[in-house]
């Protein structure tokens, strides 16, 4: 009955009436994207498709659009239970259509409890912490959904190509700007070359089961703080293909999300966050890769309301900035970046995570970090407690030169995706340094020893106050302390081009060291 734009129009204007609704339906408000209708009304929402076949999508025909409700509401009840309530089926006549209701469906909807726009996080500045739950929150979603077989055809290096190279031809024809016709020209060259490079690791990736049932569409525009609770909603249901994808992928979407609206240090934190609880370094390397794809997904949906007749004019300016501002993005993405090899130095309680967590996100670098790593190695999540005692269990010789192994190959990959590493270990025996010295070498790139120190007596307070906390991943007591102080090997001169020593008890310790660590690198 609504299988074209005209008919469905006639049939939204018939739904912006209060006796459309079986409830309430004050403060009524319609919305829309380029491919559904939301109707806000009372305490719910109604979500409608759009007849439309855009090639990635097909909502042509009414038993399409009744599939994807429901595909919508089976997976967005993953990541936001309370949000989805049903699918509900418009009946009466296109005049006179209303919710629910006896008779033929006119059309179906997605209903959804209502919530105030400036509940979205793109409606405002989150918070670190915010960021450090979505972080955790996407991380643990994505190691309990399902992983595509070998045998499926979601995320062979082919199927993670075709919508790249989709959205370039469909982009070149919705843009008639010279100059970003040139842009994506470039863009589209990088893309192919980056494409044979990695295409390797991109069929390891699958094998290794990194392709999931992912939510697809993860930015800050569909995640909302409802009442304290992060709702992470509207998932891609349209297109398994976009959702049954690498959880690398999605991440990279969150990280350039937060980048394009100009939140660096938040994309740089919540891939922090997310590689701590996933582990998921090698990853990395096809971060860049996938930004790009991400940003111009963006891009193409900016390019086709600018084809849409019903875009106002007024609207088209703004529009066309959006999208030359996702293509300069994804141009930005295809640059080489300054990167070096830092490593920390310092006993526990010397401020080394707190103070590194802040430098990430400024310079900005990836870290790693051994209290993390090391129980990893174990299969032990970062807030374990291992119950190890001073030099055993995991805490034995043999373990933590297994770690600091481990943390080696780690700085590996993150400098081979382009990346600065920041190495967080008490890297206290200069025979742990000079591996790491040796292979920034190896890379070509600065080598920077942080050298942090604090009194014994400020040592010993901020050791009782984490334990009493019990929130960290370092399960070092003060026994561990005294055999720190006991063995540690001072950092002579001859160890790096670059040291930073820095007293975390002056109130500009960090300021102090992100200025050295910023003149080390030039």
């Amino acid at each position: 009955m609504s299988d074209t734009p005209e008919t469905q129009q006639k049939l939204i204007e018939g739904l912006l009436r209060p006796k459309a609704f079986p409830h309430p339906a004050d403060d009524m408000e319609h919305l829309q994207t380029h491919i559904s209708h939301v109707i806000l009304a009372g305490d719910y929402a109604y979500k409608i498709k759009k007849p439309l076949d855009l090639g990635f999508l097909d909502f042509s025909t009414l038993e399409r659009r009744r599939f994807c409700c429901d595909e919508e509401l089976r997976l967005n009840r993953r990541l936001a239970p309370d949000l989805y309530l049903q699918v509900v089926p418009i009946t009466g006549t296109p005049e006179e259509p209303k919710f629910g209701g006896e008779g033929v469906p006119l059309e179906y909807a997605v209903k959804m409890r209502r919530f105030p726009q400036s509940a979205l996080l793109s409606h405002q500045q989150p918070s670190p912490e915010i960021i450090d739950r979505i972080a955790r929150k996407a991380a643990e979603f994505h190691a309990d959904i399902p992983s595509a077989g070998a045998e499926s055809a979601f995320g062979t290096p082919q199927a993670v190509f075709f919508p790249m190279q989709q959205n370039f031809d469909q982009i070149r024809g919705l843009v008639d700007d010279p100059g970003e016709l040139a842009r994506l020209g470039r863009l589209e060259q990088w893309t192919r070359d980056t494409y044979a490079r990695l295409e390797p690791l991109l069929a390891r990736r699958k094998l290794e089961g990194h392709i999931r049932e992912c939510h697809g569409d993860m930015h800050l525009g569909n995640i909302a703080l409802i009442d304290g609770e992060i709702a992470i909603f509207d998932g891609i249901e349209f297109n398994p293909d976009l959702r049954w994808i690498d959880t690398l992928s999605e991440v990279a979407f969150f990280v350039m999300d937060l980048e394009q609206a100009g939140r660096d240090r938040l994309a740089w934190r919540f891939l922090d966050g997310y590689l701590t609880v996933s582990g998921d370094y090698e990853g990395l390397l096809l971060l860049d890769f996938y930004k790009v794809y991400r940003a111009l997904v963006r891009a193409k949906v900016t390019a086709i309301r600018l084809a849409q007749g019903d875009l106002p004019a007024e609207e088209r300016e703004a529009v066309m900035n959006e999208y030359s501002r996702y293509s300069t993005l994804a141009e930005r993405y295809t640059q080489p970046r300054r990167k070096a090899l830092i490593i920390t130095c310092g006993v526990s309680g010397s401020g080394k995570s707190h103070l590194t967590g802040s430098l990430l996100e400024e310079l900005p670098a990836i870290r790693v970090r051994s209290d993390v790593e090391r129980k990893r190695l174990f299969d032990l999540p970062a807030d374990a407690d291992s119950r190890s005692a001073l030099k055993a269990g995991i805490y034995t010789p043999e373990a933590s030169r297994a770690t600091y192994d481990r943390l080696r190959e780690l700085s590996g990959l993150i400098l081979d995706a382009g990346d600065t590493a920041i190495v967080d270990a008490t890297f206290l025996r200069r025979a742990h340094r000079d591996p790491f010295r040796a292979l920034a070498e190896d890379k070509g790139v600065p080598f920077v020893i942080l050298d942090f120190e604090a009194g014994e007596e400020t040592l010993r307070s901020r050791i009782r106050h984490r334990m009493s906390e019990a929130r960290d991943p370092s399960e070092a007591d003060l026994d561990v302390l005294a055999s720190q102080l006991a063995e540690r090997e001072p950092v002579a001169e001859d160890e790096s081009g670059h040291i930073c020593r820095t007293d975390t008890t002056v109130t500009d310790a960090y300021e102090r060291l992100l200025d050295c660590c910023r003149s080390a690198l030039g």
